[in-house]
């Protein structure tokens, strides 16, 4: 009984040496994809997008002492923001991974106020990506279109003023992006006053990145949310964002079922050590090592069909192809009642549902610890009366025994 025992450990340390070298595998290969696919993504919609808020200076000829006339600018900020955002998701799916790419309308209007003397107000408007396209790019002042000069990713115009006069810019333009999208105050203590931004998203699962702040209004749409961030005087550096919902990956779930899974052949043996000795079923090492066999031939099909299925085609199909393959073996070994019954199941429940379980990493933790707890009170219900040091010495000389089969 020991012999066997240490066979079938030598069969479990196999078992997860070979299913460590898959998951890193997939790691690799969903590490390579991502590379490939994001330069190709980001050559076609841009990266990720990080909008921040216009500069403006106001530039003034001053006479020096020895008679000439110099320009000298002084830093203003706006004194009144209006901002809307159109954010439109079109999810895209490129082998293990799925990636947020969406479109972008943004139009901002910016207030300066009365200068005490004539001049001119330089305006600077980094755009959010040097490596994305921008369409329809409108600067206008009090609603008049004026010329701009691009440089660098960066909108530039000079306009000039007359003694208390105040203006309003506006900015529009329309593009795509990848990621996330962020509108950034600027730098310094000084955040933002009166200031209004508002986002309407086509898509219902919002999420906010880290270090941004939350909206002040959100008003659910037929197909998204109309959110609002208004503030009269903001200090601080966190800025607006918005994280796109996510796909489940299907590289990293693959990843994480490997991971997983000597923790599911472990239970998987241990039940049938427990159903093997009460029905008196004598399963060799070799047994065990080809029922294992069945169990990694699941993540081994699922890691190398996922990226081609959808990911529920792929765990069905796996499923379905791992538990034909014991039930199949089983039904020479033992017969078919033990194959279809008691080795089914305990395959549907440390294979299939333990996999399911992974599906959300969030609860994955938690169903599987009551999964193993309900095992362990069974077993321990089942086993209570059983002499295991009969049963030991049973073992070391006993021959196959067999049900009928069915």
């Amino acid at each position: 009984m020991a012999g066997r025992l240490g066979g079938i450990a030598l069969v479990l340390i196999g078992a997860t040496v070979a299913w460590f070298i898959l998951g890193a595998t997939i790691a690799m290969r969903t590490q390579s994809s991502d590379q490939s696919q994001r330069a190709s993504l980001s050559a076609l919609w841009g990266a990720e997008q990080v909008q921040s808020a216009p500069t403006f200076a106001f530039g003034t000829m001053q006479r020096e002492k020895n008679g000439r006339q110099v320009s000298a600018y002084v830093p203003i900020a706006a004194s009144r923001s209006r901002i809307t955002v159109d954010l439109a998701l079109d999810e895209r799916r490129k082998g293990l991974l799925w990636y947020n790419t969406y479109a972008i309308g943004f139009a901002g209007t910016y207030r300066i106020e009365p200068t005490a003397t004539g001049g001119w107000v330089n305006l600077r408007f980094a755009l959010p990506s040097q490596t994305a396209t921008y369409d329809d790019v409108r600067l206008t002042i009090d609603g008049r279109r004026v010329p701009v000069t691009g440089s660098a990713g960066t909108l530039s115009a000079s306009i000039p003023v007359k003694r208390g006069q105040s203006g309003t810019l506006g900015v529009e333009y329309r593009s795509h992006g990848l990621g996330t999208w962020r509108y950034h105050f600027g730098d310094g203590a000084l955040g933002a006053r009166d200031f209004t931004l508002t986002m309407r998203t086509n898509f219902k699962a919002i999420d906010f990145p880290p270090q941004t702040l939350a909206p002040t209004a959100e008003t659910p749409t037929a197909n998204g949310w109309l959110l609002t961030w208004r503030y009269t005087e903001l200090i601080g550096g966190s800025g607006i964002g918005m994280a796109f919902p996510q796909h489940l990956q299907p590289g990293p779930l693959a990843e994480r079922l490997t991971l997983w899974a000597p923790l599911s052949l472990l239970f998987y043996v241990f039940v049938m050590l427990v159903i093997t000795t009460l029905r008196k079923i004598d399963l060799h090492p070799i047994n065990y090592f080809f029922l294992a066999a069945a169990f990694f031939a699941f993540h081994l099909l699922f890691a190398y069909t996922v990226d081609r299925l959808r990911i529920e085609y792929a765990f069905i199909l796996c499923s379905a192809v791992s538990m034909a393959l014991t039930i199949s073996y089983l039904r020479l070994v033992v017969g078919l009642r033990f194959a279809a019954v008691e080795a089914a199941l305990a395959q549907f429940f440390y294979l299939i549902l333990f996999s399911f379980a992974l599906f959300d990493e969030g609860w994955s933790g938690l169903s599987i610890t009551i999964g193993a707890i309900v095992t362990l009170f069974i077993t321990m219900q089942l086993t209570g009366r059983i002499n295991w040091s009969e049963r030991f010495r049973l073992g070391a000389t006993m021959s196959p025994r067999r049900p009928a089969s069915s």
